[in-house]
């Protein structure tokens, strides 16, 4: 049986508040809610211990072939439990838009971080926005890439669309403020904006503009939201793979250890079938660069976190056993997610479903006492009871 991940002290400041209502419920020193404290208490707590939460992009909403189920999840219909974090996108709620880029209706998205807090698990949420000074996607465009390289700077203090990127952020803040349970219990959530800037294909990425304008970006939304109210949010850095990674290369725009809670890593496994060459090298540098995240959290304070990975149409048969799990027990990680299965692109998923040739290896992985699942953390982590 695996091991109940459960502090003391955890224990005590959950059950004291119990009984309270949104308003009345009681702050850390951190102007955060108490619970949100013991949420990141628990996940040092876990990383520690040597244990890591499993976790699955939009997994309660659709999966492999199908959308908009209830009580369904590709995870579960494999391993019988639901992943023990999941993950959201917020991406065009800052446009008043009632869906995000993927479809998911924002009403449904906050049901279902509702319902994963109840179970006990937990939420990570990113946010791919649109680009507010071309009207682009989050993601940067050929065609637009002189105009976008400058919209950090844009959104920046006195630039011109200052004001509206403000709007924007009060949208996240709403939504934020909205994630309430029906006894007035505000659910706490990993916020993880402008991930992946090692990278230039978003318009906050490395090439789109310095190190100070990016730092300055981390500082308006945090400053924000927290002017907005949000109590509920640990914030979460995430870099990812280059060339010539290093730690100072991915710790090059940290914004500051009073803003940042986890220090995460994005690498995702590019291989074609049969490349066990490929895997390999996925494997050799997740173990090398998550070493280098894992030693900057530690020299920080902050929790460790693999914040995206995945092979997509996982095409060997036994990926979780062989290839990541080896590398994640040689880490003191606090959670590792991957992502989506989308419903519409037959060749886009990253978690196993049933029939999918590592499905079998998957139940293996969910079986190692390393892992942790939705039921691992028997319905105590954050809840009420």
């Amino acid at each position: 049986m695996k091991k109940l991940i459960l502090l003391a002290a955890t224990v005590a400041m959950l059950t004291a508040c119990n009984d309270k209502k949104k308003s009345a419920e009681p702050l850390a020193d951190s102007g955060r809610t108490v619970r949100t404290e013991a949420l990141l208490s628990s996940l040092k707590q876990m990383a520690q211990d040597g244990q890591y939460m499993f976790g699955h992009q939009d997994d309660p909403v659709y999966g492999h072939e199908w959308v908009g189920d209830a009580d369904r999840s590709d995870v579960k219909s494999v391993c019988g439990d639901y992943p023990a974090v999941m993950g959201f996108d917020l991406g065009h709620l800052e446009l008043g838009d009632s869906a995000n880029l993927d479809g998911v209706p924002f009403s449904r998205m906050r049901q279902e971080i509702i319902s994963q807090f109840e179970r006990g698990g937990v939420v990570t949420l990113s946010w791919h926005l649109n680009n507010p000074l071309s009207g682009g996607t989050a993601w940067v465009a050929d065609s637009l890439k002189d105009i976008e390289c400058h919209t950090v700077e844009a959104v920046l203090p006195g630039g011109e669309k200052h004001e509206l990127f403000l709007s924007w952020i009060d949208r996240v803040a709403e939504f934020l403020n909205s994630l309430v349970t029906s006894d007035g219990t505000r659910v706490p959530v990993v916020f993880r904006p402008w991930h992946e800037h090692t990278g230039s294909w978003f318009w906050w990425g490395q090439d789109n503009c310095t190190t100070e304008q990016y730092v300055a970006l981390w500082h308006l939304t945090e400053d924000r939201l927290r002017e907005q109210g949000v109590v509920n949010a640990l914030y979460a850095f995430s870099p990812n793979q280059m060339n010539n990674t290093t730690k100072a290369t991915l710790m090059e725009r940290y914004p500051g250890d009073d803003l940042v809670d986890i220090i995460g890593y994005d690498q995702y496994c590019s291989a074609a079938e049969g490349d066990t060459v490929a895997i390999a090298d996925y494997a050799a540098k997740l173990d090398t660069y998550l070493g280098y995240i894992c030693e900057a959290a530690q020299e920080h304070g902050k929790v460790a976190a693999l914040t995206e990975t995945g092979f997509e149409s996982l095409k060997t048969p036994d990926w979780w056993t062989r290839t990541l799990a080896p590398v994640l027990a040689k880490h003191a990680v606090s959670y590792v997610l991957v992502w989506r299965n989308a419903h519409n692109i037959p060749t886009h998923f990253y978690a196993p479903f049933p029939g999918q040739q590592s499905a079998d290896d998957f139940v293996v992985f969910y079986n190692d006492p390393r892992t942790l699942f939705a039921r691992d953390l028997n319905g105590r982590l954050l809840t009420a009871e």
